[in-house]
């Protein structure tokens, strides 16, 4: 009677075809991947955001480096940052709204400058992804400020982010596998 029961429910998962398997499907993917791979990356990443999607365009980059830097050199020259530093940064050519950044967390002392790291901002409600360009240890804590590779200059809330404020820094991108997550989300909006 079990072995009935385990047959009929592994056809309904994977062979079945009807809307009840596929709303099923789903909803089990969810979970499995909300309660059990998102918070298994995180304890092998140490960072309680492993993976996040980029929903804006403040790090694209308008045409090829050199294009880029042209329009972006004088500002980066005033922080100390030079064409031959910044090429050596990781993610030097941005990277692009749908892309999926997975991150790994780090202590402050480990953060660099041109490192692309998360934070938390009281501003808004989703994280911020954006390249540290200034850091600096007064008063026994580390501070750290970041910009938006495409925008003019860093905003205020960029100018004293604290290691707490920090989820992780950026290891590798998959590129526009991010859409899935920003179309759901606008798709959820639509519904509220």
């Amino acid at each position: 009677m079990e072995r009935r029961l385990w047959r009929k429910l592994w056809y309904f998962l994977w062979e079945d075809n009807s809307i009840w398997s596929w709303i099923v499907n789903v909803v089990l993917a969810f979970v499995l991947i909300k309660f059990l791979i998102y918070p298994g990356l995180g304890l092998l990443f140490g960072t309680s955001y492993p993976i996040v999607a980029v929903i804006s365009s403040s790090m694209e980059h308008d045409g090829e480096f050199d294009q880029w830097w042209h329009t972006q050199e004088d500002w980066y020259v005033q922080q100390g940052i030079s064409e031959a530093t910044f090429s050596e940064f990781p993610f030097r050519n941005g990277f692009r709204k749908g892309d999926i950044m997975v991150l790994v967390g780090r202590g402050p002392d480990q953060i660099l400058v041109g490192d692309v790291i998360v934070f938390a901002s009281t501003l808004r409600p989703e994280p911020i992804i954006h390249r540290v360009v200034g850091k600096d240890q007064s008063q026994g804590t580390w501070v750290f400020q970041t910009k938006g590779d495409h925008n003019l200059e860093s905003f205020p809330f960029e100018e004293h982010i604290l290691p707490a404020q920090i989820y992780g820094e950026a290891l590798f991108r998959i590129p526009l596998l991010g859409y899935v997550k920003i179309i759901a989300v606008e798709l959820l909006n639509l519904v509220r």
